[in-house]
């Protein structure tokens, strides 16, 4: 049997390789402390939850739903985001309701890109970007991120020839994994820069709300890319209700942006899949018009689990800086593991029960680095540092 070539860049993946090395442990019999997947642990907004129960209940949310049928969420979103950013924006040609943002990013890199184009993606970078180009038979350039530049990229290092044969950039911040926050002039600078280039500029936006309140970042919420464009000329923008709402596994995002890129987007969706239930986008409805009080809530929960979690680890040896945003700890691997993430991770699993992300597996550039998702509480993350304190005193 003979598949299609574009399989043969989808090898290893990092959360498959770690659901693996959890098993194994389990199997040994570990405890695991799960720290290696970013989905929240905390509960959905109530008004959300009972949205979803009474749709349950009317038999015309049982069928098919199409472009038309989402209008009420695109409208819900459009307002939540004039509101949040001050950027009007048009829900019928601005705005296309996704099955989670990861269905976007995934899906758009086929409507833009021929085979043998090149698409632009940080280095390190959340995993399922590369997945979508690849599966448009297109080909990455990898932006190296660096922590003496902030984890931001270059944009001059990018090589004239690649540049030539690129058609999109994708960026994501607040980073996943390296928790780096973009201001509004390097926004700036990646819209002017995609303008000059003919390029389409993605920002995938996941963590918006998870910002935490410091005196290096002054932000309360992230800025957007559209505040940068707010023409929307060059730029699409992902959001999910995973999460500042806690509904990952509800599956539901969108994508705003401009009216080309969503009508192009629109095409391939409507190729592959209708929507989810619409008893699903009730629920979301209500969570983006209802009280934001829960939002707050989950971003003082993280705050407070980055802090313990942080200081834990200082206490076992291992300094590592107080990210300004999002559920993770990026942290420089000490000595003797600082070149080989991926075998401390499945050797801190076997051992000791806690699950962790090596940094290779979201790129080249993330080798060296690990990624902690604060999904637990902080009894269970000190917890966590304890064990990995004595699993480096022994190492």
């Amino acid at each position: 049997m003979q598949f299609a070539k574009r399989l043969d860049n989808f090898g290893a993946n990092v959360f498959a390789d770690m659901d693996r090395a959890k098993a194994l442990a389990r199997a040994a019999g570990q405890t695991t402390i799960d720290l290696s997947l970013g989905s929240s642990d905390l509960p959905t907004a109530k008004n959300a939850i009972e949205a979803i129960a009474e749709s349950l209940s009317d038999s015309s949310t049982y069928g098919y739903l199409l472009f038309n049928g989402t209008k009420s969420f695109r409208e819900a979103a459009a307002h939540w985001y004039a509101q949040k950013f001050g950027i009007q924006v048009d829900p019928e040609t601005e705005v296309l309701a996704l099955i989670g943002s990861q269905e976007g990013t995934a899906h758009l890199p086929l409507a833009v890109l021929n085979p043998g184009d090149f698409a632009l993606l940080l280095d390190p970078g959340y995993p399922s970007h590369a997945g979508g180009v690849y599966l448009a038979s297109g080909q990455i350039y990898p932006m190296s991120l660096r922590a003496e530049n902030g984890f931001l990229p270059i944009f001059e290092e990018i090589p004239t020839a690649i540049l030539a044969r690129s058609k999109m950039m994708v960026l994501s911040y607040p980073h996943n994994p390296t928790t780096a926050i973009a201001p509004l002039s390097f926004f700036q600078q990646a819209v002017a820069f995609c303008q000059q280039n003919n390029l389409v500029l993605v920002h995938d936006f996941p963590y918006v709300d998870l910002v935490f309140p410091s005196a290096l970042s002054g932000l309360q919420t992230a800025p957007s890319i559209l505040q940068a464009d707010p023409e929307k000329s060059v730029s699409i923008e992902f959001f999910t209700l995973s999460k500042s709402y806690n509904m990952g596994g509800f599956r539901v995002g969108y994508a705003i942006g401009n009216p080309q890129l969503i009508e192009a987007l629109r095409k391939v969706k409507a190729a592959i899949d209708f929507n989810q239930y619409r008893g699903i986008l009730n629920g979301a409805i209500a969570a983006l018009t209802g009280p934001q009080d829960g939002v707050k809530t989950t971003v003082e929960t993280f705050r407070q689990r980055r802090d313990t979690f942080v200081e834990a680890l200082g206490n076992i040896g291992w300094q590592v800086p107080k990210p300004a945003a999002t559920m993770y700890v990026w942290a420089k691997l000490p000595e003797p593991w600082a070149q080989n993430s991926i075998k401390f991770c499945t050797e801190l699993v076997r051992e000791t029960g806690v699950a962790v992300s090596p940094g290779k597996g979201f790129g080249s550039a993330g080798e060296g680095y690990v990624r902690f998702a604060l999904v637990e509480p902080p009894a269970v993350l000190e917890l966590a540092a304890t064990k990995i304190g004595k699993f480096l005193a022994n190492s």
